[in-house]
Order: C-alpha cells, then sequence, then structure tokens
C-alpha cells in the first residue's frame, strides 16, 4: 500500500504521536488517542468518516511506521475530535497464506478493541471477500467514552449459584413478535427487553443469560438466510447495533447499559453468551473486516501451511493462547465486567480456550488460568461449555477452580429415563445429585453442574415432547444440518395434535422435566418459552429463523397458562427460611440431608437395567423438614409405598407436586398442599410426585414449612 498525504485542509502539525496503551480509541483531553496491534504491516491508515452511509472518508491520516509505530503496536492522537466519531484502518502488507499473512490494504477494518460498530444500509459481506474497494459497503468503529454513562451507583449483584437460577433467552426473540405487547419500535431490542423485566421478575428467575450481544455479522447465513442466534461475532467490545432501538452509532451501548440497570433494580443478574473460540471471517473464502486484516497468524489457529484450523465448526478457530490474544479476551471480560456491568459470561464451546496455537490441546492453558485468577473478575460468574467442534469433551475435567460447566450428561441422561429407556435409573439418580460421578473426584460444590434439559441448541421443551426427528427444512440444507440424537420422543403423534391424551402426556412430560431441572442438585437454567411450551415447529437449528420460529409467542401463555403457573411455583419452592435471617434454598437443605432410597417397597431401590422408577425420601439434618420424591417414568401405573408419618416433622404428609394431576392441583402453594393419609401412593405412567413432612418453620414467603 502507498501511503496516501492527508487530504487539503487537514493539519498535519497538529496530528500527535499517540500512545501504544491503551489499545483502541481513547477520548482524552483535547482529543482520541488511537492505538492498535499489527505485527507484519507495512503500512497504515486511519480513516475517519462524518456518516456511517458515507461513500468515502472525510479524512484519511497516514501512519508513519518511524513515528506511528511502537514495536508492533501503531498509535497517533487525533485532536479535536471525540465520542461518536466513526473510524477504521486500512493495513498494507504481504499477502503470504502458507506463512499465515493474509493483508488486505483495499479493506477497511474495523478496530478489534472498538467499543461500538455502526452499520451503513449498504452493508455487503460479499464486498469484503473479494478484491476491491469497500468502504462505502463495510462497517466503522465508532469512538466511544464509557465515563459518559450515569450509573446511578448500579453494581454486579454477585449472587450465590446456590441462590441462582438461569434463563436462557435471545434479546431479539424475547420481543420480537408482534404478540410480546412491545411497542413495535422496540421490539427485538435491548428497550423492548426492559418492558418485559416485570415478566421475568414474576416467574422468578434470578439471572437472564443472553444468546450472544457482542456485535456480530447478520449476514453470515447460507442461502440468503440471516445470522439469527448471533455465534458470528466481529468484535469482542461492541454491543449488536441491531438489538437497539436507538439510530444514533453510540445508542445501542447506551441502551445496554440502560438494560443492565434495569435489571438490576429488579435483582436480576446479567449473564452473556460469549463467543471467543472464533469470528465470522470464517475461512480463506471468508471476508476480510478485521483480525484477518490486522494480524491473521496472531489471531487464528493455523496449521503449519497455513490454513486455519477449524475446531468450532464455523471455519476458524481463534488463537485463545496467544499472548496478543490472551490480552485481548481478559481486556474484553474487564470491560464488560466493570464498564458494562454484567455478572457473568458463558462461554460458548469454551474447550477451544484449552487449545494452543495448532489445535492441540493443553495441559494448563494459559487462557484459562488468566480469566480465572484475575481478580477484577472475581466472583464474577464463569460458566464454561466444556466441549467443542474438534472432538475435545472436558465435562468434569475442565480445568480451573471457579469454572461451573454445563451439564450435558444432566440433558442427555434425563432425556433418556424419563422417555422410558433402559439402564438409566442410577444415571437418573447421579444427575439429581449434582453427577457425583462427574464432580464427584473434585470435591466442589454441587452447583459446579448447571443443569439444563433444553437450550438455544436444539428443540425446546415442547418439542422434544412432540417430535421423533429434528424437521430443519427451513434452513435450506435438506434437513441434514443439526443433530439427529435428540433423545426425543413425540408421545405417539409427530407434531402438533389436538388428541386429548397426547396433549395431556406432553404436558405431563413437560412438567416432569421442568420438576427434575429445578429441584435437582446443581444450578438450574431454563429456556426462554419452555414455562409457555413455545415451539420452533421442530426445528432443532434455529440459528438462521429470525421469525416465528425463533421467536417468542407470548400467545402460549393463554393456550399453556398451566405450564406457566406449574413453573413459577417450582421455582419459588426453591427458597425457604429456617425462621431466622439466614436464607437457604431447597438446592442447600437437600444437599445436608440425609437420604434413604426406595423402589415401589421402601428402602428396596430397583436398579436394573430394567428399572424405571426410583424414590427417594431427604430427611434435614436440622431444619425439620423431610421430602419424599417418587417418580414413575414406567408406561404403567405404579404404587409406592410410603415412609410411616409417625416420626415425621407435623406428623404427616403434605403433597407439593403430581404432575399427573390438572392444574392447579399439579403443583400447589405451601400453605395450602393437601396431606396424605394414606400408606401408599400410585402415580399413574409418566409422573412425578413430591411430598412434604414439615414442621412450624416458614418458607420465604412467610408460609408454614
Amino acid at each position: 500500500m502507498t501511503i496516501v498525504p492527508e487530504k487539503s485542509g487537514s493539519r498535519p502539525a497538529e496530528l500527535h504521536k499517540g500512545s501504544t496503551s491503551p489499545l483502541g480509541a481513547t477520548v482524552c483531553h483535547g482529543g482520541v488517542n488511537f492505538s492498535v496491534f499489527s505485527r507484519d504491516c507495512t503500512g497504515m491508515e486511519l480513516l475517519l468518516f462524518d456518516h456511517v452511509d458515507d461513500t468515502a472518508p472525510s479524512r484519511i491520516i497516514p501512519l508513519d511506521p518511524m513515528r506511528n509505530r511502537t514495536y508492533h503496536y501503531w498509535h497517533t492522537f487525533v485532536p479535536g475530535i471525540d465520542s461518536g466519531q466513526l473510524y477504521g484502518y486500512r493495513v498494507a502488507g504481504p499477502f503470504d497464506p502458507e506463512r499465515g499473512l493474509r493483508f488486505a490494504p483495499d479493506k477497511l477494518l474495523i478496530d478489534p478493541y472498538g467499543r461500538a460498530v455502526a452499520i451503513p444500509d449498504a452493508y455487503d459481506r460479499a464486498a469484503a471477500c473479494v478484491t476491491g474497494d469497500n468502504v462505502p459497503l463495510s462497517m466503522k468503529s465508532v469512538v466511544a467514552d464509557p465515563q459518559g454513562y450515569d450509573w446511578e451507583d448500579d453494581l454486579p449483584l454477585k449472587r450465590l449459584y446456590s441462590q441462582t437460577v438461569i434463563y436462557e433467552m435471545h434479546v431479539a426473540g424475547f420481543t420480537k413478535h408482534p404478540s410480546s405487547g412491545v411497542l413495535p419500535e422496540k421490539r427485538g431490542t435491548y428497550a423492548g427487553l426492559i418492558e418485559k423485566i416485570p415478566y421475568l421478575k414474576d416467574l422468578g428467575i434470578t439471572a437472564v443469560e443472553l444468546l450472544p450481544i457482542f456485535q456480530f455479522d447478520p449476514h453470515d447465513a447460507p442461502f440468503g438466510l440471516c445470522n439469527y442466534w448471533g455465534y458470528s461475532p466481529i468484535s469482542f467490545f461492541a454491543p449488536h447495533a441491531g438489538y437497539s432501538s436507538r439510530k444514533d452509532p453510540l445508542g445501542p451501548l447506551n441502551e445496554f447499559r440502560d438494560m443492565v440497570k434495569a435489571l438490576h433494580r429488579a435483582d436480576i443478574e446479567v449473564i452473556l453468551d460469549v463467543v471467543f473460540n472464533h469470528t465470522s471471517e470464517g475461512d480463506h473464502k471468508g471476508p476480510t473486516f478485521c483480525f484477518r486484516g490486522f494480524a491473521n497468524d496472531v489471531y487464528y489457529s493455523l496449521a503449519p501451511d497455513g490454513t486455519y484450523v477449524d475446531h468450532s465448526g464455523c471455519g476458524n478457530t481463534v488463537n485463545a493462547n496467544h499472548h496478543v490474544v490472551r490480552r485481548l479476551i481478559i481486556d474484553s471480560l474487564n470491560y464488560w465486567a466493570n464498564e458494562m456491568h454484567v455478572d457473568g459470561f458463558r462461554f460458548d464451546l469454551a474447550s477451544i480456550l484449552s487449545r494452543d496455537g495448532q489445535g492441540h490441546p493443553l495441559k494448563n492453558p494459559p487462557i484459562i488460568w488468566d480469566i480465572e485468577s484475575d481478580p477484577a473478575l472475581a466472583g464474577i460468574k464463569l460458566i464454561a461449555e466444556a466441549w467443542d467442534a474438534g472432538g475435545l469433551y472436558q465435562v468434569g475435567s475442565f480445568i480451573g477452580d471457579s469454572w461451573k460447566e454445563l451439564n450435558g450428561e444432566f440433558r442427555d441422561d434425563v432425556r433418556r429415563f424419563m422417555k422410558g429407556d433402559n439402564g438409566l435409573v442410577s444415571r437418573f439418580v447421579a444427575r439429581l445429585l449434582a453427577s457425583p460421578d462427574i464432580y464427584g473426584h473434585q470435591e466442589r460444590e454441587p452447583e459446579q453442574s448447571v443443569n439444563f434439559i433444553t437450550c438455544h441448541d436444539g428443540f425446546t421443551l415442547n418439542d422434544l415432547v412432540s417430535y421423533n426427528r429434528k424437521h430443519n427444512e427451513a434452513n435450506g440444507e435438506e434437513n441434514r444440518d443439526g443433530a439427529d440424537a435428540n433423545a426425543s420422543w413425540n408421545c405417539g403423534f409427530e407434531g402438533p395434535t389436538d388428541a386429548p391424551g397426547i396433549e395431556a402426556l406432553r404436558n405431563r412430560q413437560v412438567k416432569n422435566f421442568l420438576a427434575v431441572t429445578i429441584l435437582a442438585l446443581g444450578t438450574p437454567m431454563i429456556l426462554m418459552g419452555d414455562e409457555a411450551r413455545r415451539t420452533q415447529r421442530g426445528n432443532s437449528n434455529a440459528y438462521c429463523q429470525d421469525n416465528e420460529i425463533g421467536w417468542f409467542d407470548w400467545r402460549a401463555l393463554e393456550r399453556h397458562g398451566d405450564i406457566h403457573r406449574f413453573t413459577k411455583l417450582l421455582v419459588a419452592g426453591r427458597l425457604m427460611h429456617d425462621g431466622s435471617t439466614v436464607e437457604l434454598t431447597l438446592n442447600q437443605l437437600l444437599r445436608h440431608a440425609r437420604l434413604e432410597w426406595h423402589g415401589v417397597k421402601l428402602g428396596s431401590p430397583d436398579w436394573s437395567h430394567e428399572s424405571h422408577s426410583i424414590a427417594l425420601t431427604a430427611r434435614s439434618r436440622t431444619k425439620g423438614v423431610v421430602f419424599h420424591f417418587m417418580v414413575n417414568a414406567y408406561w404403567k401405573p405404579l404404587t409406592f409405598s410410603l415412609p410411616s408419618p409417625k416420626k415425621l416433622p407435623g406428623g404427616t404428609w403434605s403433597r407439593w407436586i403430581d404432575t399427573s394431576q390438572d392444574s392447579p392441583e399439579d403443583i400447589v402453594p405451601w400453605d395450602s398442599m393437601p396431606y396424605i393419609t394414606a400408606h401408599s401412593y400410585r402415580l399413574p405412567a409418566r409422573s412425578l410426585v413430591v411430598l412434604i413432612a414439615r414442621g412450624e418453620q416458614k418458607t420465604a414467603s412467610g408460609l408454614s414449612c
């Protein structure tokens, strides 16, 4: 690239050398300091724009290698500009793929540390994939000053995991459907989510886990579809502009902060689903709009011949343990935790963080210990999806002392047991007890296991009990995409039906799954809309469905109000008081209980391969409460003997949950539980029952317990 002199009328004498630190664009007294890493480039220009849709920069500032470069950092100070300034870079250097170098001097690059991104109406991903100037069609970075926002004393909540119930949700899909009741101009936005906070508060969840909100490329999808989920990041610092109802360049930044502050006021934590395993630049055929154009061989894992290592399934893999990339990830996490006040992170395909620059697993990955030991991240929730697309599976062995893990074994074993598969009773019991077979050797807290049945990736809970096979035809890949093994069961008919018997069975199974998820030891996570049987019409891979397939249709609350009520009372039942100011959760109570296992006969659990039932008595050692769980995953009714009530607190059993009952008898508030005087209990096929014996203690709502 030939360095271009500044346009006539600019003031070179007023430009300053600038500083290498901090990276990114930093508002200083009288102007902005720019700094970016690029090791092998031979020339660099900083381009300034007046408007996002400008077809040419208003100003081009060439960076002098002698004056504006220190080590591998290029930097300059530009006076007279401020927060809101649009900018980008053009970077020259060798194009030598075998050496891992892919400089593209005709491409406008956004800043890897840019705090905001603006997208022109004419944005075109394809223009960044071929040679030629793409300035009129490219995204631009935006200078942002994080000090210009009033947090009003807001801070991350730092709630204990034992008191946490996570609700995984899509920012846009939560309110985009017209039935959400959100104003049209706010549907699908951070502001729209704010309007639905009363719903979340009423549901009782304590944390929202947001699908990716880092700026991503919505064009990164085949067949003219869109990338709806957002697992296609182009920036690790900027909030996604498409989720903002505001159109000014800094609007997404402020609207996201408004959302966090509003959720915190409602005592709800914010956990971000973060993607540090790949970027939207993809493989060698993909676009160049950021990392590839600055230092391809630094940011990405490469084979010896310069080709991309792909352990993400998305074309490239971030070289997370390179010292420059480690700094980028740590800086990003610190920014979101300390400047944006988020409460935690769920790391997508986190096992990639365990790999070196060529994709080989590391025994002690530096980036994972960097994250864990960073004092600025102490108390922040860290949740690992402990596997990747390259076959590395680390559930139960993910490095670190404070990381929690999504328990994929919980999902698979509970699904299979509840639909009636053989050989699962022992594994089902282990999942109820926070999977000691997986985590027991680490002597960690039960909450290390994040328990879930469904998440964004796969069937919704309604579809899990309504379809035997995936139906992803709308994705354009002839139903080849998405996992084939879903351990689902349609209860006798594929898809929607009005048959009363099938619908009753599906309702029962949904309640069974919800009850097991919420009551098992560990940290529970439920999927957006499962509390109202939201459907994706059998689509198990709705990453590209920004339509009614992927949205929350709020009319489901009317159709399935019983499921919504069931979920609310389940979540509320987790919190109890011991009669003092010390708050306990049901999770904590069971953890310290004396456990007795039964089958249909007391003291005789059936651990055989053909067993489909189990019963458990959990006697609190100090709190005067006894729980009795009975699960019948068999296809016929079973009658269970009950422990004698003579030695129970209060001298009798009360029924809290019976998933075979119609609402409102399926779950009842603690002050209206019916007494059970019989010595046995008949469980219909595929049902779950929870009985309670209690003294004169109090629940969180002040009810007799």
